[in-house]
């Protein structure tokens, strides 16, 4: 089966590393992912293909797009992006259509990718079936009835089915999407999409770190780097404070988007016993090794934390509620500690730190964490049962 997987990430990478994992359980697939955002480092499988789109990014007030080259106009980008996934497409001639969030987020792409699904329901472009993959939780928009009503519209005139990647005992759809019964197509859960640490991945990583079993492994991590900078300072004041009687090391990720201005003013500021790398592709075997994670609360992130069930403190992105919605219920499960603004103050966060050092490692709740797994298979099982648009 040849499926094209449509992933845009514009300010963040969790989608589009949500959108790999995923590509990686349907091996045995031919798969051509297609992105166009900034440049992240990706371990593809050797199966899926990767078409680059000329590169867009969202800007900081999450107000509309913008190209990559400054040099090049913002039209001038959606029109040779519009053309190349038009053609690419009729080349390809998928067998099926995945597009990652969009109707229900990602409205600034419509340009390019309605005349793709006008084009597949007037039979203009081959195609059984087109699906939305979407994550757990929605952002809220300024005009959200507005939104609701458009997003139900596109869903049911050009999509045949929605796959939600989350576990419905923990996070519903229908919370933050208030049309979800005007939805006539298939909902299916797939539970949460998270890759599984490797057998014996902490004894590996902390013998790589230089560690054996008594040392203390901090790791903080700021997602793709745009909104975290504030939570990493803190966590290296607060450590130059911890008191340990075993040596400790802080192990810091900055993200591949912090800037070079931020990510300058970390390393000035920090101290003995702090390492700090960008991103890393194995970051799941790292968490593994460590005896508390201190991150922010985007959805890869946290299912990193219950896959390892390491101790975690969670800071949630402000600016909208997905992250903290997500924060808070898996906070209610006993995964993880929510971090609230006051307490980034330095002499407040290294006593919580203390009491999550002495807290043991978790499983993983009883959440259902095989959502790419259960996303292959279901896509499978349709295959099979020839169901067409």
């Amino acid at each position: 089966m040849k499926i094209l997987i449509y992933c845009q990430h514009v300010l963040g990478i969790g989608h589009l590393f949500r959108t790999i994992e995923i590509c990686r359980a349907l091996k045995g697939n031919d798969v051509v992912l297609v992105t166009g955002g900034p440049a992240v480092a990706a371990d593809l499988p050797d199966h899926v293909r990767e078409f680059k789109l000329p590169q867009l990014k969202m800007d900081s007030s999450f107000k509309g797009l913008y190209a990559s080259r400054s040099e090049t106009a913002i039209d001038q980008v959606k029109d040779m992006r519009r053309k190349l996934f038009y053609e690419l497409f009729q080349k390809e001639q998928p067998d099926l259509f995945i597009i990652e969030l969009y109707p229900f987020g990602r409205k600034a792409f419509r340009f390019e990718l309605d005349p793709v699904l006008r084009g597949i329901r007037e039979k203009q472009l081959s195609c059984w079936n087109v699906i939305c993959s979407v994550r757990d939780i929605l952002v809220e928009k300024e005009d959200q009835q507005k939104h609701e009503l458009r997003a139900v519209k596109t869903l049911n005139r050009y999509f045949d089915a929605v796959l939600v990647h989350a576990d419905p005992r923990i996070v519903r759809l229908d919370e933050t999407f208030l049309r979800f019964d005007q939805i006539v197509i298939p909902v299916v859960y797939t539970g949460f999409v998270a890759p599984k640490p490797s057998a014996h991945a902490r004894r590996k990583f902390r013998k790589k770190l230089g560690m054996d079993g008594s040392e203390i492994y901090i790791v903080a991590s700021a997602g793709g780097g745009s909104v975290g900078y504030p939570l990493l300072e803190s966590v290296i004041e607060a450590f130059k404070r911890l008191k340990a009687e075993n040596p400790k090391l802080l192990h810091i990720f900055t993200g591949p988007f912090i800037g070079e201005k931020l990510s300058k003013k970390l390393r000035r500021i920090a101290g003995p016993g702090v390492r700090i790398d960008v991103f890393s592709c194995d970051f799941l075997s790292y968490l593994a090794a460590a005896d508390l994670s201190i991150s922010m609360g985007g959805y890869n992130t946290s299912m990193n934390i219950l896959a390892t069930g390491v101790p975690a403190l969670v800071w949630p992105f402000p600016q909208n509620r997905e992250q903290r919605l997500r924060a808070q219920r898996l906070a209610e499960s006993g995964a993880l500690r929510v971090l609230n603004d006051s307490d980034l103050q330095p002499q407040r966060l290294v006593k919580i730190m203390h009491g999550a050092l002495s807290q043991p490692r978790r499983g993983s709740a009883g959440v259902d964490l095989d959502g790419a797994g259960n996303t292959a298979k279901w896509l499978q099982s349709r295959a099979e049962r020839g169901i067409k648009r």
